[in-house]
């Protein structure tokens, strides 16, 4: 199993969502409320709140080496929880604290950059102090420094990225996809599907149309939306999927389908027909990312956990288990002088390290505004419902 293969927020608009996309000004917290008291000298500990299969672990999954090391260094210890199953899901659940200005019991989240933006939006989280970081200073990959929701990555720090683009069975299709714009091909009907989450899905297709995802408008979105529309009415796109377009697409019942880049990486392990394209027209570059909730109580634990994952040594270590882009471009140059084959062939697959060819094509989407989502999201989710 995947990472993404377990459910994941799909762009739906349930009261927390309406809550931050409506604005609701008692939620946002100034500046001056974010801060609470640091217990990091006196207290060794950092709780961390991840998803689920999304760290290194042995063989037998009871530790995970990375954090083991990490407490040998610093003697600071990680509470890892894996409770984040699907992003808003988690925003319910630590909002009411967030709002009222209180702690939450974590102090490091990782979450979907659409919802990081959301957090950052809300005041929700805190700055990191980058002086005290001068591996991710120094490591970060340039295409993931600034997004538009957190200039300069102050609040954020990518943990994984990846890419959405298009997967497909080559033996069964018995030819190539190279474009976005083939997915609708006559000999495709009924055979493809689409990602449900309106965050996950619409910029990779947007991209298929000639937009520039960087920019793109309401308009922008609202003919792509006539586009899927017609396709399903037609019955040309098979369903819309969470992660299980995995199963659909080994078994043959789907030829073509929007996938996740990790993914496909692990299922090529068992069925070397699937292939992985970045469309001709470009695809989609995201990122899931680190981030210390406000009144965290041990800030600068997190901040030396956050660092040390920008080691290459030790992203090298996390990209050879998770198989997703790797955020600190360094790490290829220690998997591929590790003399291992495996680790070699890590370092050589463009899925994980991207060559300059594939970077010219990847794209991080504008987010959505908050004045948009509830009607994006209400009109995305009326066509999936079809």
């Amino acid at each position: 199993m995947s990472r993404r293969s377990l459910l994941r927020g799909a762009g739906g608009v349930g009261a927390a969502a309406l809550l931050a996309g409506c604005g609701v000004p008692a939620a946002y917290v100034e500046e001056g409320d974010r801060t609470g008291r640091d217990l990091s000298a006196r207290d060794r500990t950092v709780d961390f709140a991840n998803w689920p299969l999304y760290i290194d672990t042995d063989d037998d999954t009871s530790r995970r080496p990375t954090l083991d090391a990490f407490r040998k260094r610093t003697g600071i210890s990680v509470r890892y929880t894996e409770e984040i199953n699907d992003n808003d899901e988690f925003f319910g659940k630590i909002g009411p604290a967030l709002m009222n200005r209180q702690e939450t019991g974590r102090d490091l989240i990782v979450v979907s950059d659409w919802m990081a933006a959301r957090f950052v939006r809300l005041g929700w989280v805190q700055e990191m102090d980058r002086a005290a970081q001068p591996n991710v200073a120094r490591n970060i990959n340039p295409q993931l420094r600034s997004p538009a929701f957190d200039p300069g990555r102050l609040h954020s720090v990518p943990w994984q990225s990846g890419i959405t683009g298009i997967a497909y069975n080559r033996r069964k299709l018995g030819r190539e996809l190279r474009s976005t714009r083939e997915l609708w091909a006559d000999d495709l009907s009924g055979k493809v599907t689409l990602l449900s989450g309106l965050d996950e899905s619409f910029a990779l297709l947007m991209m298929g149309e000639g937009v520039d995802v960087t920019r793109w408008t309401g308009d922008d979105f609202h003919a792509l939306c006539e586009r899927i529309e017609g396709l399903v009415r037609r019955k040309h796109i098979r369903r819309f999927t969470g992660n299980d377009y995995i199963k659909d697409l080994s078994t043959g019942d789907v030829l073509a389908c929007q996938a996740y880049s990790g993914d496909v990486i692990q299922l090529q392990a068992d069925n070397p027909d699937i292939e992985f394209v970045v469309p001709e027209e470009g695809a989609e570059l995201w990122a899931e990312s680190l981030m210390i909730p406000n009144h965290a109580r041990h800030k600068a634990n997190a901040e030396k956990l956050v660092d040390y994952y920008y080691e290459p040594e030790v992203a090298a270590e996390l990209a050879a288990w998770v198989n997703y882009v790797c955020p600190v471009p360094a790490a290829q140059t220690v998997l591929a002088d590790s003399g291992d084959e495996e680790l070699v062939a890590l370092a050589e697959d463009p899925l994980i390290f991207p060559d300059a060819a594939m970077r010219g094509r990847l794209a991080i989407a504008r987010d959505i505004a908050a004045g948009e989502r509830q009607e994006f999201a209400k009109r995305w989710n009326s066509i999936v419902g079809l």
